[in-house]
């Protein structure tokens, strides 16, 4: 258990406060104890900083601080990179300081495995108190008003939220509506040994997809993508078709059987071309997209795939990568989205979750994101970089989602 500071023996100590009310002091001691829990944020903004300091010492926030001291948070959450993992066990510590909180990250291979389960419970209470999510996965669970909301409203720190300069509003098309919060950006590249482009200007960091062809008729054997629904292969298809169909605007809207049947063709046609020049002639994929980087690095691929704008050099500043290794997009641009964080209706631990989503949205949290191995993109205005992020594409609509995979597994994953 943890203990708490005697106040009695502070008060009897200090002179200064022998005019105020037990009562006053503990309340203003409360206060003064969160601000100081709370990352340190150096705001230029100072009106925004003091919108923040209001917040926190809030009552609903306070009360919010006292329920969720001593709870434990299962946080269901990829678990496929060790950069993220490692990320999310410094951010536990840090919790557990700050605000007497266990954070424990559950890993998933994917989160449907969570959405099933919550799925199951049908909004009853829940051993999932806080979910890593974005996509399909978030438009199913709005939709079955498994999600707690106005989730805004009750965190201080979302009040850091770039939502002017980033598209922090909607997810895959689907309004978040408070359901749930931003805390990193995801732009689909993919990073190439130098040699697999040649053909092209070196300055030239925009690709299309007669570039990959052309590229995997030089070079067979040398290109794949990792394997549906692992959401870094899916969205290689999306990219394909956005390109495919000079980013038709239906794309960005639900996905009409009419519009499958005028749009999808062009991406299978273009797969049918490529599938027999790449590795395995397309009769296997990379599991992950971790798996395509051991690949990439072990020199059996040259080329992998990221979500991460700002992996190339990570990789590179660890020497597990050329240094001269190309960084590129599609043509038009990087799908772009956000990752988000949600607690579902029936978590055990709400307070709890909601103290977790303050603190990753604190610029100490967000700044450890950006600087340490993970290098994953803020999504707060103090820490906003445009240099390390790539011209955006737009998500498709999350309907497509489930189209695209389900069509691939039936032509290709047999």
């Amino acid at each position: 258990m943890w203990q708490t500071s005697k106040h009695a023996n502070i008060r009897s100590r200090i002179g200064f406060f022998s005019s105020f009310s037990w009562a006053n002091f503990a309340l203003l001691f409360a206060v003064l104890l969160s601000v100081l829990s709370v990352s340190p944020v150096a705001l230029g903004n100072s009106p925004l900083k003091e919108t923040i300091s209001e917040l926190e010492a809030s009552q609903q926030w306070q009360q919010t601080l006292k329920e969720a001291r001593g709870q434990t948070v299962y946080f269901y959450a990829w678990g496929g990179s060790k950069p993220v993992n490692d990320y999310l066990r410094w951010a536990a510590r840090e919790i557990a300081s700050r605000y007497k909180v266990r954070l424990r990250h559950v890993k998933v291979a994917d989160i449907s495995e969570a959405v099933s389960r919550l799925k199951a419970e049908d909004g009853s209470k829940s051993a999932i108190d806080l979910l890593w999510i974005n996509g399909e996965n978030f438009s199913y669970l709005k939709a079955q008003k498994l999600l707690l909301g106005k989730l805004p409203s009750a965190i201080p720190n979302t009040t850091l939220l770039a939502t002017e300069q980033l598209s922090l509003h909607n997810d895959f098309g689907v309004p978040m509506e408070g359901y749930e919060v931003p805390w990193g950006v995801g732009q689909f590249n993919l990073i190439a040994n130098q040699s697999l482009f040649s053909a092209k200007n070196p300055e030239q960091n925009s690709i299309t997809p007669a570039d990959i062809l052309s590229a995997a008729k030089r070079n067979p054997g040398r290109i794949s993508y990792p394997r549906p629904p692992e959401f870094h292969g899916t969205t290689f298809l999306k990219q394909l078709l956005v390109a495919l169909t000079d980013s038709d605007p239906r794309l960005f809207a639900l996905a009409t059987p009419e519009a499958q049947q005028q749009l999808l063709p062009v991406l299978w046609h273009y797969l049918d071309k490529l599938h027999p020049l790449i590795w395995q002639n397309g009769s296997a994929f990379p599991s992950s997209n971790t798996e395509q980087l051991a690949l990439f690095t072990q020199q059996q691929l040259d080329l992998t795939v990221s979500f991460n704008p700002n992996q190339m050099a990570k990789e590179q500043s660890e020497k597990r990568i050329a240094s001269n290794a190309l960084r590129l997009f599609f043509d038009g641009g990087a799908i772009t989205n956000s990752h988000n964080l949600a607690i579902p209706k029936g978590a055990q631990s709400p307070a709890g979750a909601k103290v977790v989503i303050h603190f990753l949205l604190s610029e100490l949290a967000q700044k450890h994101k950006v600087d340490g191995s993970w290098g994953d993109p803020a999504v707060i205005t103090p820490l906003l970089d445009p240099a390390s992020t790539l011209p955006a594409q737009q998500e498709l609509h999350s309907s497509w989602q489930q189209v695209i995979e389900d069509t691939w597994q039936q032509k290709y994953g047999a």
